[in-house]
């Protein structure tokens, strides 16, 4: 669903980048409590992971594919204001790097692609989780709905922009109508790989799973004919096998080295949704070429390689290798700046008193 440049007009892609840059200063700010220690390098691997199955497009019609973005995925794996930020950093090293999505309509891409995606799904995963058992099945649950109706959302975004400025004359009701079809097709696609994704993390490090935490539920003990809660034990001590990532986060960069590098050259080449409903109902009449489309790594090709697929694989490894570098290294300052904040705080207090 990467918007290129043309389809939606300057006044209405300069209010979307104002509107995506304060979400992005807003998440900057919620992100400082969602990382700890062990999740803030995790963040930088989430961000590298969606970079490469956005590179697997599947097929969901016929001559049309979809792609998963990832909202809903990094939302709960990482907590929504860090996820809306790893969905960021892998727009803007696509759009910068890859030449996809417009760079003037990167405002567009972040408000459809990373804040709706992230708004819409948590609240379904949050609303679900209320009413389901606790338990890692309904997390996983959960994340499946709250994928699904992601996409849609997405969709009914971009019909809205569309209808505030879209550059060519087609009327919105056959804009709506083949955008919402399609995603709901293609968020079937991105709740299969969200919920697989999160199943497979909280089978082995639940305690990483933003939305999984507070799962466990106070032990009963009947009373006088009544249930009360058993006095809470004390925090039995966590190995250091068990506070370490990096077993975690080595294997989860292979799987996206492997699926970047080896499993994209096997993608659907069908255009995506919104390339499909573009073309059919003539939204692409006034696209502009990319203006990063000479770029060495333009259309996830290496320049230079005749090769299609190493071609396509050093690309991809490429934007594997620089999607978890930049995402590292923001999500590691978001991380200094809370213990600053907490060091801060902590040596206030007393004079305070």
């Amino acid at each position: 669903m990467h918007v290129p440049d043309g389809f939606i007009d300057a006044p209405v892609s300069v209010a979307a980048g104002v509107a995506a840059t304060a979400a992005v200063a807003v998440s900057l700010r919620g992100a400082r409590r969602e990382l700890d220690e062990r999740t803030a390098p995790l963040a930088g691997l989430v961000a590298a992971f969606i970079f490469a199955v956005q590179m697997l497009n599947f097929p969901v019609a016929a001559g049309t594919s979809g792609h998963l973005l990832g909202g809903a995925l990094a939302a709960i794996l990482v907590g929504p204001c860090t996820g809306v930020l790893c969905v960021s950093v892998v727009l803007l090293m696509q759009g910068i790097l890859f030449a996809d999505g417009g760079l003037t309509a990167l405002g567009v891409n972040i408000l459809n692609m990373a804040v709706v995606t992230v708004l819409v799904s948590y609240a379904a995963f949050r609303l679900l989780l209320k009413v389901l058992p606790s338990g890692r099945r309904s997390v996983t649950v959960a994340a499946f709905a709250g994928a699904l109706l992601s996409v849609p959302g997405a969709a009914v975004m971009f019909t809205l922009l569309y209808a505030l400025g879209g550059t060519t004359d087609v009327p919105i009701g056959k804009v709506f109508t083949a955008m919402a079809g399609v995603h709901v097709l293609i968020g079937i696609g991105e709740a299969l790989i969200t919920a697989a994704t999160v199943g497979a993390v909280i089978a082995v490090r639940p305690d990483l799973v933003h939305g999984a935490r507070g799962l466990a539920t106070p032990l009963k003990l009947r009373v006088g004919g009544e249930l009360v809660d058993a006095p809470a034990a004390a925090p039995a001590a966590v190995p250091a096998a068990a506070r370490s990532t990096r077993k975690l986060w080595l294997t989860g960069l292979a799987t996206a080295l492997v699926l970047a590098g080896f499993v994209s050259f096997y993608a659907s080449s069908s255009p995506d949704g919104l390339e499909k409903v573009a073309a059919d109902k003539g939204i692409d009449a006034k696209a502009r070429a990319h203006a990063a489309a000479d770029s060495p790594l333009a259309d996830y090709s290496v320049k230079d390689v005749d090769d299609a697929r190493l071609s396509g694989g050093l690309a991809g490894v490429i934007g594997v290798g620089a999607t978890v570098a930049v995402g590292s290294g923001i999500f590691w300052a978001v991380r200094r700046r809370r213990a600053q904040d907490l060091t801060a705080a902590s040596t206030a207090a007393p004079s305070a008193s």
